[in-house]
């Protein structure tokens, strides 16, 4: 189950956006690859070639960037549509030099499959399926090429049909498997990016109460100079102008509120330093209790088991990535527990562990072999195994594991069912030594 926090996140297609200026630069190599390449065939080899043509479709490539890159900025972003129409006009730009000069014959026949894979691993898909359909419509064209491949003169070189129809089918089935290659590593890449940006927005998100008790200590603060100085002010008018009618109710209102200004102000500056402690260290068991508490309330029980004495329990800073984080596996094991979860809570010397079970029907194994992953693919309405979890599970994971836990999940073993979360950090790391303690103590940035 993903957390409500996290469902403002949603970076859609606007993240797969291309820039203007890299495939300006990719056309600039472009007419400088084709331009290099008819060079040395008709001059340095001095095989027959149409310049004239060749020439005119790389000079169109060439005034397309040029104007591109006089319209635009060089920081702008391409629509898809706008992408596809520039993808396309490289594709058939391609074509027609490759239709000239000898069709499939050409060695460099496969370089029409560029355009496509670039759409596949920049662009939505349905754009992207357009172009792969001009290329194979393309490909098509380039077999049934009346042009001659330029070769030495008084020879021609001929391929046989069958020998084109195979050239066909290599470039198709390279262009088909590159563009679904380049598509799965650009959309799980955008995906795993998008889910990282999340995880950040929702540790800020939890910070931000904690911090609000230093805003105000800023504010008060800030606020004292001049608060003081309109108590002086106000003192001085009273003694002036206390002994005439008309100002003495205003005067003595104005010193009074200026004084009420003061109060608040000396408790806003005293609120930080008097909850701080409170607030900012937390026992490992009131830390539980803490992210236990809001899920009590969803007639499932919670049972917590605490395996180690409270007199040497950790007592560590509040993190809000590792609050976060728990109570988000919390909030998953009542989800799906029939009636029961039991939480274990164990410390010693070298760790500290908690482990999350629920008498639920425990994780489907195509779910624990991809568990973590952000944005799984959520269960179907009959299957009542555990699976449900995407985005959610993975921020709480990458928090935890930030904080230097690691995590196992699994299904409890021998006759109890249920889904099993361990989740555990080294004391060693943890741990930071309390120089106001006499005796060493550990604190666990909880």
């Amino acid at each position: 189950m993903d957390s409500p926090s996290v469902r403002f996140a949603q970076f859609g297609p606007s993240s797969r956006r291309i820039r203007l200026q890299t495939l300006v630069r990719l056309r600039w190599l472009a007419v400088a690859g084709q331009t290099i390449t008819v060079l040395i065939v008709g001059v340095v080899l001095r095989f027959p070639l149409p310049f004239q043509e060749a020439a005119i479709l790389i000079g169109a490539l060439a005034v397309a960037n040029l104007a591109l890159s006089a319209w635009f900025p060089a920081t702008h972003r391409l629509e898809p549509k706008a992408a596809l129409a520039l993808l396309a006009f490289d594709l058939l730009q391609m074509a027609a030099l490759l239709f000239i000069t000898g069709g499939l014959a050409n060695p460099f026949a496969p370089l029409i499959c560029v355009p496509v894979i670039i759409a596949f691993a920049s662009q939505p898909l349905r754009h992207s399926l357009v172009l792969i359909v001009v290329a194979l419509a393309g490909t098509t064209a380039l077999a049934l090429s009346p042009y001659p491949v330029p070769w030495y003169e008084g020879e021609t070189l001929r391929i046989q049909p069958i020998m084109q129809l195979g050239v066909w089918c290599s470039i198709a089935s390279m262009m088909m498997f590159a563009a679904f290659y380049a598509y799965r590593v650009s959309h799980e890449a955008t995906l795993l990016a998008d889910a990282l940006a999340a995880t950040e927005l929702v540790l800020e998100r939890e910070k931000h109460l904690s911090q609000l008790d230093g805003l105000a200590a800023a504010a008060a603060h800030e606020l004292g100079t001049p608060l003081a100085t309109i108590s002086v002010v106000a003192k001085e008018m009273e003694r002036e102008l206390g002994g005439d009618e008309r100002f003495r109710e205003d005067v003595q209102l104005l010193r009074s509120q200026s004084e009420r200004c003061r109060d608040i102000l000396r408790r806003l500056t005293s609120l930080s330093a008097e909850s701080e402690e409170h607030m900012r260290r937390l026992p490992l068991s009131s830390m539980i209790e803490e992210v236990l508490a809001p899920h009590r309330q969803f007639g499932i029980q919670i049972a917590l088991i605490e395996n180690g004495d409270r007199a040497t329990e950790p007592v560590g800073n509040r993190n809000a990535a590792i609050l976060y984080g728990l109570g988000n596996l919390i909030e998953n094991a009542v989800d799906y527990a029939r009636s029961k979860v039991t939480v274990t809570v164990a410390h010693d010397a070298s760790r500290v562990s908690i482990t999350i079970e629920d008498d639920g029907q425990g994780y489907s194994p195509e779910v624990l072999s991809r568990i973590g992953e952000p944005y799984m693919t959520r269960r179907p309405r009959e299957d009542q195994r555990a699976g449900g979890l995407g985005l959610g599970l993975f921020i709480a994971k990458t928090l935890l594991e930030r904080s230097g836990a690691s995590i196992r999940f699994g299904n409890s073993e021998g006759s109890t069912l249920g889904a099993r979360i361990h989740v555990e950090w080294p004391r060693s790391v943890m741990d930071v030594a309390d120089k106001n303690d006499l005796a060493p103590s550990t604190v666990m940035p909880i």
